[in-house]
């Protein structure tokens, strides 16, 4: 009986914390949008964009799933915390968000390709190294990480076309 009030209630704990990780998750995408739409229907729109730019409605359900993919990544690893050390990897993982939300307030609310570039260029790095530690702790939850990697370093290119070309 006291076993399985155990496991109930660690599994209430997990569900908490995954909660946790996409309500996270979830915040990063809201401010994130918030610098996006001071810009995406004026100013963004003016702008000289490559051929291979995506058409605008593809980015929403992108990010709303590697956002989804990347809450799990760290909610995967942040079960591990009792059997592995996760603080480099959960430091990682928070410094690759705050460069991912950086990256909205410098290019959509400040307008500032160039910066948003060299900003870009840290949350690619980021990212590679977040996911490898977490690799290392949970392989499921760096793989999870892997088409945000992808995505980012289509970005990288897509951000160094458009300051290129404005």
């Amino acid at each position: 009986m006291a076993m399985k009030t155990a496991q109930r209630a660690d599994r209430r704990h997990d569900l908490l914390g995954l909660v946790a990780f996409v309500a996270i998750c979830a915040l990063v995408s809201g401010i994130g949008g918030a610098f996006t739409a001071s810009s995406v229907g004026t100013w963004y729109q003016t702008l000289s964009k490559p051929a291979f730019n995506p058409p605008d409605w593809l980015f929403g359900p992108v990010w709303t799933t590697l956002y989804l993919m990347i809450a799990v990544a760290g909610w995967r690893v942040w079960r591990r915390r009792q059997a592995v050390a996760v603080g480099p990897a959960l430091t990682a993982y928070a410094v690759q968000l705050g460069l991912n939300l950086g990256w909205s307030f410098l290019f959509f609310f400040l307008r500032a390709i160039g910066a948003a570039l060299v900003d870009v260029v840290a949350l690619l790095l980021a990212i590679a190294i977040n996911a490898a530690l977490f690799w290392r702790v949970d392989r499921w939850a760096g793989a999870l990480l892997l088409p945000y990697l992808l995505w980012v370093a289509f970005a990288t290119v897509l951000n160094a076309a458009l300051w290129r070309l404005n």
